[in-house]
């Protein structure tokens, strides 16, 4: 599965693991699908992290799961503008940045603030679904 995630900024299309994260996927590619501004999981609660050996922040343009300890995942994710061995094991990687990563850069090089929160809004505005990442 893939994702495009149609920003303010222009359009990042990301693959999703299902097959091996399928918990993550599955509440990543649900809220994709109504869009929201974050809360809680499709289950209504926090869920268990699926950390799998074979996915590692191990390159710009990872996707994992935010979370606020072990098993808090809930709705939010975050894309990495580098790799970030540090994170694995902490964090659920669910997918990865295949096309965009000059989306990525504008992001990457976008001033911030207080806790490092961008002081221009980035927003993203609708995602399209699609079954094959190779498809357009």
């Amino acid at each position: 599965m893939s994702v495009t995630l149609h920003t303010n900024l222009g359009d990042i299309k990301c693959e999703v693991a299902c097959d091996e994260v399928p918990k993550a996927s599955e509440n990543f590619l649900a809220l994709c699908a109504r869009t929201g501004k974050g809360g809680t999981s499709i289950w209504g609660k926090k869920f268990n992290d699926e950390i799998r050996e074979s996915l590692k922040h191990n390159a710009r343009g990872t996707l994992s799961m935010a979370n606020s300890g072990p098993n808090t995942n809930g709705s939010q994710f975050f894309i990495t503008y580098a790799k970030q061995p540090h994170l694995n094991g902490l964090y659920t990687v669910f997918g990865k940045v295949i096309h965009g990563f000059e989306v990525l850069d504008i992001m990457e090089k976008t001033q911030t603030g207080q806790g490092d929160r961008p002081l221009a809004e980035i927003r993203i505005n609708r995602v399209t679904i699609h079954a094959n990442p190779l498809a357009g």
